[in-house]
């Protein structure tokens, strides 16, 4: 898994801008954004993360993906009863969630690819038709599986919780301020929320 061309330009590009980016890039010098190229895949480990610990969820993905026999397609999860989905560890809307999710993959209802020609917005609406998708999930599948440049999710806790460690601000950051750091971050928004949840949790989030 490769890290996206535009790295190592958004690294100087933030470390210019603003000094607590600087003192994050230097400090976390490994690892970067990569992506699984994997839509569907990746669809369904945020529909099974959603509300749980981070600790809980991966044993609950563990268990999803010994169903799935190590192969996370639709098709596969498509002759999944319900109750062998539910034996996970998953609650029923998670169920119905990544049960429709693949049906609409089969059907064509939902095509990933179309994504690609989307700006993010779009691509923000056009994954929140699906069930179990808001508008988190939609900005994590953008971030972590299309390595979109300029995501800023302001849903995440971890993202609010780490400005607000590092910006020695009250936690909720005021609004103001987080948007003068969108403008300021920007082209490179992913970036900047990647180091900044490094800053919390020393193992890099991937979805």
């Amino acid at each position: 898994m490769r890290k996206p061309k535009y790295w190592n330009k958004a690294k100087t590009f933030l470390s210019k801008k603003d000094k607590v980016m600087k003192k994050l890039i230097n400090s976390y010098k490994d690892g970067a954004l990569v992506t699984r190229n994997d839509v569907f895949f990746s669809l369904c480990k945020s529909i099974i993360g959603q509300q749980i610990s981070v600790a809980a969820a991966n044993s609950v993905f563990l268990k999803f993906e010994k169903s799935c026999k190590g192969k996370i397609n639709a098709k596969k999860v498509n002759k999944l009863s319900f109750q062998t989905l539910k034996k996970c560890g998953l609650s029923r809307q998670k169920v119905r969630g990544i049960k429709d999710l693949a049906k609409k993959i089969i059907t064509k209802e939902f095509e990933p690819h179309l994504i690609k020609k989307m700006d993010d917005e779009e691509a923000i609406e056009y994954l929140s038709n699906l069930r179990q998708i808001g508008r988190w999930s939609a900005e994590m599948i953008l971030l972590f599986t299309f390595n979109r440049s300029n995501i800023w999710p302001l849903q995440d806790i971890g993202l609010l919780r780490a400005i607000s460690n590092n910006y020695k601000k009250k936690y909720f950051p005021p609004e103001t301020f987080l948007n003068k750091l969108y403008k300021k971050f920007t082209p490179y928004c992913s970036v900047a929320t990647w180091y900044l949840w490094r800053s919390i949790d020393e193992e890099p989030i991937q979805y």
